[in-house]
């Protein structure tokens, strides 16, 4: 069995897990002044925003991951980083090509460390932060290494910004989702980082289900028949029955067709029996991060019992299927055993994760 021993994460809501879990249930966005200081990295070609963000979750676990590198070895510890915009506002700013060179934030973090094994960025749109983990999970079930340090990290750039324009899909609001009055999605920045290790104590990964729909580049299917099956996938690879999951982390973009697609997978497996909610009214959209923030309120969810409440106008779109959303006062229980995690991106790529205590 694979347990996650350690996690860390940094968005707009906090520096650390515990104040980005805090407000996500609390439904509290920061106040707009406070900003978070980021480490400096000194060698230039590393000095990217995705690796300064890195090196913050590197620093909030380092005394872990020293106890792992004592216990396995450097030889013994793979990395696993999920990204989809690293170095692009850099490199377009420069003519240096060490930029491109050197923006895979898992090569960064590899160099930083000192570790001596296998290493790779994974860039699948935005399931990117739930696919590290599947990476993840082959190298340690196939003896590559006893330890994963995985993750996922982004940071905003103009160029993924003036896509989504493009595409209609941005709002100057509050992303709204599975409301009849969204306007569409934002996008926010940060990261958060793990560490796997084999038959130990810790929050167990139970199954991960992957999928492709096939469809269309930039829009999921909105019969939802490989999200669907992505998360039977991950049902089954866990052992587990429908009634058995106790929370859903939705991604929940805020776009109608994302709304429309997510809203069918559930209601078609879960119905309305199992809560559901989505952070990313608070988080923003973090593109390749954005399901590695959501694993790590995942976590929290299940040391807790506590689920962040669904934040939208509560006006819901009687056009989608009625799932059960979070509501703020009605958002602890006293049966928390399994969390499911949902990612969707571009190009039709799913993958649902499963936590279990």
């Amino acid at each position: 069995m694979i347990s996650i021993t350690k996690a860390a994460a940094i968005c707009n809501l906090g520096e650390n897990i515990d104040e980005v879990f805090l407000n996500a249930c609390n439904g509290k966005l920061l106040p707009h002044h406070v900003t978070i200081d980021l480490p400096e990295i000194k060698e230039e070609k590393y000095n990217l925003r995705c690796n300064r963000f890195l090196l913050h979750l590197y620093n909030q676990i380092k005394k872990e991951i020293d106890l792992v590198i004592e216990k396995y070895g450097k030889k013994r510890i793979a990395v696993v980083i999920a990204t989809t915009n690293s170095g692009i506002d850099e490199y377009e700013k420069t003519s240096n090509a060490e930029y491109l060179k050197m923006s895979n934030p898992a090569e960064f973090l590899r160099d930083l460390i000192g570790l001596d094994n296998y290493f790779s960025g994974i860039s699948t749109a935005c399931s990117s932060g739930l696919k590290a983990f599947s990476t993840a999970r082959k190298l340690l079930e196939n003896d590559i290494c006893d330890c994963v340090i995985v993750g996922g990290v982004d940071a905003i750039a103009k160029l993924p910004i003036a896509g989504f324009s493009a595409l209609e899909v941005l709002t100057d609001s509050l992303t709204n989702p599975f409301s009849k009055n969204r306007l569409g999605m934002n996008i926010g920045e940060g990261g958060a980082l793990f560490i796997l290790e084999k038959n130990t104590e810790g929050i167990k990964l139970l199954g991960i289900g992957e999928t492709s729909d096939a469809y269309n580049a930039a829009t999921p299917d909105p019969k939802a028949e490989q999200a669907i099956n992505a998360i039977k996938m991950s049902l089954e690879d866990a052992n587990l029955k429908p009634e058995d999951i106790d929370y859903i982390n939705m991604h929940a973009t805020g776009t109608i067709a994302n709304d429309l697609m997510e809203a069918r997978a559930i209601y078609e497996i879960f119905s309305d029996k199992v809560y559901a909610g989505a952070t990313k009214p608070l988080t923003g959209h973090c593109l390749g991060a954005s399901a590695s923030i959501e694993t790590a309120i995942c976590i929290k969810v299940l040391e807790t019992g506590i689920m962040p409440p669904h934040i939208y106008d509560g006006e819901y779109d009687e056009k989608l299927p009625k799932i059960k959303l979070v509501e703020k006062n009605k958002n602890k229980s006293d049966k928390m055993n399994v969390c499911m995690c949902n990612a969707f991106g571009f190009g039709g790529t799913n993958a649902v994760l499963i936590l279990g205590k």
